[in-house]
């Protein structure tokens, strides 16, 4: 069977380039595929909660800015989905634009996340221009058509297929910046003729650490609320890797919270830690156990 990825597109946006590199991977292992763009990140999602694609590839971290919440959101509403791997891939961000200097350009184009983490650049060197974000940073290539005082903020691989002029690179804040993606398929079906996790291990070095990661609610404004579901995995010795919150929507001070927790090989306690955490919570949601593969 030929398995079909969504990631957020078109071509030439990071979340493509993760996605790229995961078939690459796959095609390693005689483990056909093709890629599927969609307009946005929750399309993405929703694309394989209904059947649409098999995969999703999906950001979630970034190095700089933090979490990509509209992900976090979708997988919430879904909660069918699971995650299967998780890919860490490098980011480099180049201004594009058909200008011959900076002082011809007065607006800069890209996705938010790539907008921030290229801040104190272009406050340095753009101070003056106007920022607007866009559905992704290939999208934000559209508006260069033949304005020269037009910019966008993309990746050097975006400028390439596009055939579109790199006016400086890199130009991210950090030069360390990586983005975690998160590779999902719906969690009630399986992908047939495929034995999609069995490969992801083959890949993957045995040594490497098994992550699981959780979603839960818990009683709002009552006193030690968050403190007693995290006491479950302190208390064992359990390393949680990521914590984050985020609003319920509900009201305002609910939220939701987003943990990853760490298990080596002598984590014996993961089960227990988990019946435990389900009596403190209203809500508590699985999005699976995997491991983090590097993508160069």
């Amino acid at each position: 069977m030929t398995i079909s990825i969504a990631h957020l597109g078109p071509a030439g946006t990071n979340a493509e380039t993760a996605a790229v590199a995961f078939t690459n991977k796959l095609s390693q292992f005689g483990q056909k595929s093709f890629l599927c763009p969609y307009p946005s990140i929750a399309q993405t999602l929703w694309a394989v909660s209904q059947g649409e694609v098999n995969l999703a590839v999906v950001p979630v971290e970034n190095s700089i800015e933090g979490s990509v919440t509209v992900t976090l959101d979708t997988l919430w509403q879904l909660d069918s989905l699971e995650i299967q791997t998780a890919l860490v891939l490098p980011i480099s961000h180049g201004l594009i634009s058909l200008a011959d200097s900076f002082e011809e350009i007065k607006t800069v184009y890209s996705h938010p996340q790539a907008l921030a983490q290229c801040q104190g650049w272009l406050e340095k060197f753009l101070p003056q221009i106007q920022q607007i974000p866009d559905n992704s940073t290939t999208e934000a290539l559209r508006h260069l058509g033949k304005d020269r005082s037009a910019a966008a903020i993309a990746s050097q691989r975006a400028a390439l297929l596009y055939k579109l002029p790199i006016l400086a690179y890199p130009i991210n804040d950090y030069p360390d910046n990586c983005t975690r993606f998160w590779v999902l398929k719906e969690g009630c079906t399986e992908i047939e003729n495929s034995d999609l996790k069995l490969i992801i291990n083959r890949i993957n070095q045995p040594e490497n650490s098994i992550f699981i990661s959780l979603g839960f609610s818990v009683p709002a404004n009552v006193p030690g609320a968050l403190v007693k579901p995290l006491e479950v995995f302190a208390k064992r010795g359990i390393n949680m890797s990521r914590i984050e919150s985020r609003p319920t929507k509900r009201s305002l001070g609910d939220y939701l919270f987003f943990i990853d927790i760490e298990v080596k090989n002598n984590d014996d306690f993961i089960e227990v830690a988990i019946e435990e955490l389900k009596t403190y919570t209203e809500t508590l949601k699985i999005f699976g156990s995997y491991t983090i593969m590097a993508l160069n």
